[in-house]
């Protein structure tokens, strides 16, 4: 059945008139009569009855008339949605993100790009950079913020979105915790909580070679999210170099001060699949921050 008789059909019906719904279908009178004959003669059925001086639905046009109009309108929406999602306006996208934009920058980004996408669905999952890594270059994932790595797969695409320094997160009761600023060598026979380096190589590089330039090599204890990280500091198993943006966990028993001479700054990226080319993926990477790579 030819979509082209049902907007005939339908114009005829709604103007009563062949002339005028050929106007409005901006065609000729004989097109759109053909169109109607043809759709009695597929349907075996009277459409319309036709004198000199009027036009009237049949009973069988009447019921005609309203799957005519379900079936164009199915038609429409089944194109606009074609077309959304070609733009990127409509579909699913899954993220994988560490922790570290959670505290900072993904909430605001992903509460304007919902606002502006609403009919996308989006999929949240937390990990490890090394974890997120693998699924965004398996299809698991369509995009990540993970740590900024040396060794990223050749088949992913990074750029950098968010640059943080890093502060000393210390227990509430540690003597060192009224101090304004932390001379860091200080703290050279304190137990460091730290990712392990697979799992962040280089926030792991980041806070060994500020340890190091504090003239020590840091005691480490491994764990594998920040908010542990943090929960551990509480209860007093040690101390860490976390992200600034750390601080918004606000939690108990955790004091962050700064450093006292060169600063240690932390960076995140996204990432995607260099082979996707899917309008959403760019869509979302245009509400991220964006910031030039600076030497360090």
């Amino acid at each position: 059945m030819d979509m082209r008789h049902l907007r005939c059909f339908v114009a005829v019906s709604e103007e009563m008139h062949f002339g005028r719904a050929a106007e409005r279908l901006h065609l000729t009178q004989p097109p759109v009569s053909l169109a109607i004959k043809e759709l009695e003669e597929e349907l075996g059925v009277t459409l319309l009855e036709r004198t000199s001086r009027r036009i009237a639905l049949t009973r069988a046009g009447e019921d005609a008339l309203r799957d005519a109009r379900a079936v164009l309108a199915a038609a429409d929406t089944m194109r606009k949605r074609a077309r959304e999602a070609a733009q990127g306006l409509l579909g699913s996208l899954s993220l994988g993100f560490i922790s570290l934009p959670a505290y900072s920058f993904l909430p605001p980004t992903l509460r304007n790009f919902t606002e502006d996408y609403q009919r996308v669905k989006v999929s949240l999952q937390e990990g490890t950079t090394d974890q997120i890594i693998d699924d965004v270059e398996s299809g698991r994932l369509d995009v990540g913020l993970v740590f900024r790595t040396p060794d990223l797969p050749a088949a992913l695409s990074a750029r950098l979105v968010h640059t943080e320094p890093l502060v000393v997160a210390l227990p509430a009761s540690h003597p060192m915790a009224g101090d304004s600023r932390i001379a860091l060598e200080k703290l050279s026979n304190e137990r460091f909580l730290g990712f392990e380096r697979h799992l962040g190589p280089m926030m792991f590089d980041a806070i060994v070679a500020t340890c190091m330039r504090h003239g020590f090599s840091p005691k480490l204890f491994p764990a594998r999210q920040m908010h542990t990280i943090v929960s551990l500091v509480s209860g007093g198993i040690g101390v860490a170099l976390v992200p600034g943006s750390v601080q918004a966990l606000h939690r108990e028993g955790v004091v962050y001060r700064g450093m006292k001479g060169e600063k240690t700054f932390v960076e995140t990226v996204v990432v995607w699949r260099k082979s996707d080319d899917s309008p959403l993926v760019r869509a979302f990477a245009s509400y991220l921050p964006k910031i030039k790579q600076q030497g360090r």
